[in-house]
């Protein structure tokens, strides 16, 4: 079961356990995480679960599609580590993934 750490704008930190196969919006939306609003579903169809992914994390998160960087450009405040949290499937790999939310989603 990874371990996973949001932490808000604000410094506000949030550290859940997950299921693996979950993804990181599913688990921020089933523990109320403010900021994650996940409008679409995790359908990829909106940015309202964008996240800053730990640049330690990066390589082991995965690529972006072009879906999602399509749909980062929605996103305010995009940076290289913005990923949507929708599309990040945790596994026992991603144990201790860390995930800052933007300032504009508070």
């Amino acid at each position: 079961m990874p371990k996973v750490t949001f932490i808000e704008h604000n410094g506000t930190r949030h550290e859940l356990d997950a299921d693996s196969g979950l993804s990181l919006m599913e688990v921020a939306v089933a523990n109320s995480v403010p900021g994650i609003d996940a409008d679409c579903g995790g359908a990829c169809a909106c940015a309202t679960c964008h996240v800053y992914v730990d640049e330690s994390w990066l390589g082991k998160v995965g690529d972006k599609t072009d879906m999602e960087t399509s749909m980062l450009d929605f996103a305010e405040g995009v940076q290289d580590s913005s990923r949507l949290a929708c599309q990040i499937t945790l596994s026992a790999e991603l144990d201790g993934l860390i995930a800052q939310l933007p300032e504009s989603q508070h």
